[in-house]
Order: structure tokens, then sequence, then C-alpha cells
């Protein structure tokens, strides 16, 4: 069990909003399961490149070392213990909030759903987000630009009550036009497999353009559009990575396991990107907005 976690973790943290909610399992009844096998120096070259335009997607190997993998999962314990008392990114599965207070220190651990904006607060995830290895296949899926990390999220689906993240475009959730580059990097800290909550991608899925989001269990694309699919599944081992382009549509299920899936996410567009108005995302991806149904 985890010793980090802290009575200060009632103190800096919120509740998810969402709903969340039972789901149907077809909607994450994989097509195919992508066993990791490129290694770095493969994802630096042009076929890499050429991959991801075609696919949306680009599965790499040990981008973190063990040491690293190590250093964040102390990061992870530190940050929702109230080291960092600056942190204000902490959020609770909405599932404990009626037991939350009851439970102890090790038990509040395992009720965390999130964290977010920490690597200003913690260099060692700072490190993870520019490291080496990251900004090398970035430079390289950029096609040589400059870029900037300006979302950096901790997801760590805890075991038995990890909830469902449905089906959506990262897009939808950011404020730049449409047309600008976004990349996401998903990296597993623990196994992440089919049973506790691994990625599921709808490959080549970037290219059918924004989808219809709307307020369901989530803030996402309808399940009925999803449901004649076929996702592709991607166990990952630690320190394993997944690159992904910002609009192809992606989600996890939950974590009915009895085992963690921690992962760090950072989101990173090229620097010379700026911000739309939110409006302008919603008539793009805001389905009850534009008086779609689902």
């Amino acid at each position: 069990m985890q010793t980090g976690a802290s009575a200060a973790l009632s103190e800096l943290a919120v509740f998810d909003e969402e709903q969340g909610g039972d789901y149907d399992p077809v909607l994450y009844l994989p097509a195919a399961s992508v066993i990791t096998e490129r290694m770095v120096s493969d994802a630096l070259t042009a076929e890499a490149h050429r991959d991801f335009a075609e696919h949306g997607w680009l599965s790499v190997k040990s981008v973190m070392t063990a040491g690293e993998v190590s250093d964040a999962k102390a990061s992870i314990d530190d940050l929702t213990s109230g080291r960092f008392q600056e942190l204000k990114g902490i959020m609770i599965e909405r599932s404990a909030e009626a037991e939350f207070k009851s439970l102890s220190a090790d038990e509040r651990f395992d009720c965390v759903r999130k964290l977010w904006d920490f690597c200003r607060f913690d260099a060692r995830m700072d490190r993870v987000a520019h490291g080496a290895n990251v900004r090398a296949i970035l430079k390289n899926l950029f096609s040589g630009q400059e870029t900037r990390m300006f979302q950096d999220m901790a997801l760590l689906k805890p075991p038995g009550r990890g909830r469902e993240k449905p089906w959506h475009q990262d897009h939808a959730f950011f404020d730049f036009p449409l047309g600008t580059q976004i990349v996401g990097v998903w990296i597993a800290l623990d196994p992440a497999t089919v049973e506790n909550g691994c990625m599921h991608l709808l490959d080549s899925g970037h290219k059918l353009g924004p989808r219809n989001h709307f307020r369901r269990r989530d803030w996402q694309i309808c399940d009925t559009e999803m449901k004649i699919a076929e996702p592709v599944a991607f166990p990952l081992g630690p320190g394993d990575a997944l690159f992904f382009d910002g609009l192809i549509p992606h989600g996890t299920p939950a974590n009915t396991s009895r085992e963690r899936r921690r992962a760090i996410q950072f989101h990173y567009c090229c620097a010379s990107a700026m911000p739309d108005e939110k409006d302008s995302r919603l008539k793009i991806f805001g389905g009850e907005g534009k008086g779609s149904t689902c």
C-alpha cells in the first residue's frame, strides 16, 4: 500500500464533477491489441513520421528509464500527500465522496483520479515532460518545429473504482483553432492492460475530423457512434509511451481490477500556436450547442 497520502489530501482535493456511470462493454471491445515494439530510435525516422500522419498514433517502448518511472511514482506520492501546498490540481473519484472522510490515508490514496498542473512544482515530472526522448520524438512528429508543453496530468484510475473516460477527442477540450497540431503523450507508470483501463484508439480516426461531443457520463462522443467502431487497445509496460494526434478518438474503460494503472500525460503544440476563443471551439465540437442529439 502507498503511505504518502495524508489528511492534507482532503483539504487540497476536489471531487470529480463528471457523472461517470455504467456503459456498454462493447464500447471497448478491441478489434486488435498493439504490443509496443518500436524503440525510441525507430520513432525518429521518416517512416515513423509517415505512420503517425496515417494512423494518428505512435507506440514507443522505454521512453522512460526504470529510474525515471520510480521517480515519477514517488512524485505522485508526494503530490497527493500535500508536500506541494501550492498544488491545486488534485481530483478524487466521485464514487468515493460519501465515504472519503472515514477512509484511512492509504485508502484515500486509492481514490485519487487525477493530478494536473504539477510540473512547475516538481522537477522530477518536468524532466519527464521535457526529457530527451520525448523532445526528440516530438521534433520528428512536428517536422522539426519547436514545441511547447501546455498541459500536464497524472491519470491514476485507482483499482476497483477508477471510472471510465468515455470516447472523446482531446482537441475538443482545448481552445486552439482547428488545424493546430496537438500531440498527446501518454506514458504508463504501471503495466497498463485491457483489464485495468489501458488506452483504446480509433486507428486513423483523426482523418475524419472533429466529432460532436455531448455532456453525458463526461464530455464525450456519442456512444451510438462508437459502438460501430473497431477500436485498437494499447497495453503498455512501465515507461512505454503512446504519442497520439489531438483529433484521434480515444477512451479508457473502467479499472475493475485490483491493480493500479497510473499514467502521466502531456500535451504539446507548436511554440507559436495561439489559443482561440472558447466559443469557437464549442461551435465545432459542442454537439448540444449545435442542436444535435445523442
